[in-house]
């Protein structure tokens, strides 16, 4: 599976503004991805007729290779040699632009500086725990990029998160968008959107399912 992320790569990591330049590309990054998915399923429907699945499914697909990337849990390592290299600069670039988010933190909040320090310290530079905090804050951001030419219903109704009677997500992809607190911990950006619990907005938790698994 390939996911249009050719802007990630090229992104420079820079040192002012790391954590607003990073959400502007990914959600770029997003947005060619959807258009790319809806004109291809289009076409195939056009061919070869209704193949079973919405287009939030396999726009929720794309979102967790997304999130995996973001993380450095992708498990796709490239068919060739080119697309390896593009991979591991694709890791590299990421790296260093956590790097800059981590010091950036640091600056911004003095008095947070151990805690942070705490939490996302990293001697090896791949701050995995950073990245994973830096997609659950804006991870609602980015299925809005991403379904923002969309139309259509998730495969199962998962609105409402833990509700006796969860509702269907039927306008672009997304359920109702309501304000509520962020998860603990998540101080790598802004809020999510969603309670403890709750698919608020983002009707999947695809991204948080192995990758060998879905």
């Amino acid at each position: 599976l390939s996911v249009c992320d050719r802007n990630l790569e090229l992104m420079k990591p820079k040192k002012r503004r790391a954590r607003h330049n990073l959400l502007a590309e990914v959600c770029m990054a997003a947005k060619y991805e959807a258009q790319s998915l809806i004109n291809y399923r289009a076409q195939c429907e056009a061919k070869y007729g209704d193949f079973g699945s919405t287009i939030c499914t396999v726009l929720a697909r794309s979102f967790a290779d997304i999130g995996d990337i973001i993380r450095g849990k992708d498990l796709y390592l490239g068919y060739d040699d080119k697309e390896k290299d593009r991979r591991e600069n694709l890791e590299k670039n990421l790296k260093d632009i956590f790097g800059h988010i981590y010091e950036e933190l640091k600056k911004d909040r003095k008095n947070e500086e151990e805690e942070l320090k705490r939490r996302y310290k990293d001697t090896k530079g791949d701050f995995f725990q950073l990245r994973e905090d830096w997609w659950y804050a804006n991870r609602a951001t980015v299925w809005k990029a991403l379904t923002c030419d969309a139309h259509g219903t998730y495969f199962r109704p998962t609105c409402g998160g833990d509700s006796k009677s969860p509702s269907m997500a039927k306008k672009q992809c997304r359920c109702d968008d309501k304000p509520s607190g962020g998860k603990p911990g998540s101080n790598a950006g802004k809020s999510s959107g969603a309670k403890d619990g709750e698919v608020n907005i983002v009707p999947t938790y695809f991204d948080y399912v192995p990758q060998y698994l879905r």
